[in-house]
């Protein structure tokens, strides 16, 4: 599991979220419970894809902060590893 900073900003008509330590995971909700479901998304979509593309995950800064957050917490995201095998039919030879 690994563990990044988290940052909420209520502003008018909603929430804006984002995680401090991984750029680009950004996104906003209408209210605090959707911001968040959306950031999980968001960090684990962005995540995929640098993991597809061989580009390193971020490194954590647990001294990540915003001095104009309304809240700040720690949002964790857990990889798992998983394996596919295809069996594709073999010609039989007579």
């Amino acid at each position: 599991m690994v563990t990044y900073r988290a940052m909420f900003k209520f502003v008018e008509g909603g929430v804006h979220a984002e995680v401090l330590d991984f750029p680009g995971v950004i996104t906003c909700g209408a209210t605090l419970d959707e911001a968040r479901s959306w950031l999980h998304g968001a960090l684990v979509d962005l995540a995929e894809t640098n993991l597809l593309y061989g580009e390193p995950l971020p490194t954590p800064d647990p001294a990540s902060t915003n001095d104009e957050a309304d809240l700040e917490e720690p949002i964790h995201l857990l990889l798992t590893a998983s394996s596919r095998v295809a069996i594709t039919p073999q010609e039989v030879l007579p």
